[in-house]
């Protein structure tokens, strides 16, 4: 038989209220202690209000959004694999470089996904 989680709610309307308790645990922890969670909500305070005064269809602005908020979702994703690894142990060891290091590509590919997305739909 299944074990489960002590912490986790059990259904309902609770469950609910926990689920977003703790989303805004997290946007708050990503957001004191990870430069790079910060960097991704300026790049996204300054794109977004800009895009609303770029002259192109509703579905390009919803891309010009999209790839901005995808971009701080991979962040979260590369933040939370970065603290469970080092959460298991601080030592330097292969897999928990490869970790790291495959989070931080992600971020890579989110932040060319974004540099891509805006040349394309507002230069050419």
């Amino acid at each position: 038989m299944e074990q489960q989680s002590p912490f986790k709610g059990k259904n309902g309307i609770k469950r609910i209220l926990n689920a977003f308790s703790y989303s805004i645990d997290g946007f708050k922890a990503a957001f004191i202690n990870e430069a790079a969670f910060r960097q991704i909500i300026i790049i996204n305070v300054i794109l977004i209000p800009i895009s609303l005064f770029v002259d192109v269809t509703k579905a390009e602005h919803i891309l010009l959004i999209l790839v901005c908020l995808f971009a701080m979702i991979v962040e979260l994703f590369n933040s939370a694999i970065e603290a469970v690894v080092d959460r298991i142990s601080l030592e330097r060891h292969p897999l928990a470089k490869n970790a790291k290091d495959m989070g931080s590509a992600a971020q890579f590919v989110a932040l060319s996904m974004i540099a891509i997305t805006w040349i394309i739909i507002v230069l050419f």
